[in-house]
């Protein structure tokens, strides 16, 4: 499975969680939809970055990109930084689906998505900035793999986890990573409680005096 809402904490939930470790600004500026709306996902980055060129090898066009997703360990989150590039699409179809047979729950990218409609299919959540048919051969190339990359104004570092839903994308140091999930996970928890006091006629000042949580 690609995604898990019911049992994932949400980014809002770990956006929380981050300012309570002393976390802040760990989510990026932008949200990143998915193809596949009500996707969530969570998983240790895999990182590469592209950045343009105009020069390619007519009989190795995609051999990074290749090594790259051939490298993939299962429960990853693929991280793809572009510099917000409009040049090209940087997934589609077939990435998607090597990637998901490596085991990778997801892919986030702040460049563009192609292949949609046949990504829908398989399941598999990928996170774009947009969406634009062109091929990145000779136009894009890798530059790093497992580097730290940027995306969004925030530095994404390999094995950092990587958290994204229909709300946006978070971004939790590995440093702080078992505690942030410590707290998410209570958290998680508390508003079970507390969304059922408020159904039941609980004030918001009574729920946040005995939770505080809103």
């Amino acid at each position: 499975m690609t995604h898990l809402p019911e049992l994932l904490p949400t980014t809002a939930n770990l956006s929380d969680s981050l300012d309570a470790v002393g976390e802040r600004h760990r989510v990026l500026a932008e949200r990143l939809p998915c193809a596949i709306p009500g996707s969530r996902i969570l998983g240790p980055a895999r990182t590469v970055r592209f950045e343009p060129t105009d020069d390619v090898d007519p009989a190795k066009p995609y051999d990074d990109a290749i090594d790259f997703i051939d490298s993939i360990e299962p429960g990853e989150v693929v991280v793809i930084a572009t510099g917000e590039s409009n040049a090209s699409a940087f997934w589609g179809e077939l990435f998607s689906a090597a990637a998901l047979g490596r085991g990778a729950v997801g892919m986030v990218t702040d460049g563009n998505l192609r292949d949609s409609d046949k990504i829908i299919p398989l399941g598999f959540a990928a996170f774009a900035r947009s969406h634009r048919p062109i091929d990145y051969r000779g136009r894009m190339r890798v530059t790093a793999v497992q580097q730290n990359v940027e995306i969004g104004g925030v530095e994404i570092a390999p094995g950092d986890l990587v958290a994204a839903d229909d709300d946006g994308v978070v971004v939790i140091p590995a440093a702080v990573a078992d505690q942030v999930l410590t707290v998410a996970r209570a958290r998680m928890s508390s508003e079970t409680s507390v969304l059922t006091d408020l159904v039941a006629g609980a004030t918001l000042r009574e729920v946040w005096e005995r939770y505080r949580i809103l």
